[in-house]
């Protein structure tokens, strides 16, 4: 459920990018779908192969996506 809810926020930032060319709205979709990514590899993780660690692939996936939001913020603000 989470990851669908982020990929259709991203998908709606993404058509507002389209629209719009804010940069800042590219960054928050990509985001959002980095976040949808990383709920996907949860749920990967958790229930599909249990026994694989995905710890590190998820964290790596989520600190792009964090990253990529903060930088947004900081050109959009500077």
């Amino acid at each position: 459920m989470c990851a669908a809810t982020g990929l259709a926020c991203s998908v709606l930032l993404f058509r507002g990018y389209r629209r719009n060319g804010a940069r800042l709205l590219l960054l928050c979709g990509l985001f959002f779908l980095s976040l949808s990514l990383e709920n996907v590899l949860v749920f990967v993780n958790r229930i599909i192969v249990p026994d694989v660690d995905l710890e590190l692939l998820r964290t790596s996936v989520a600190l792009v996506g964090v990253s990529l939001f903060l930088v947004g913020l900081i050109w959009d603000v500077g």
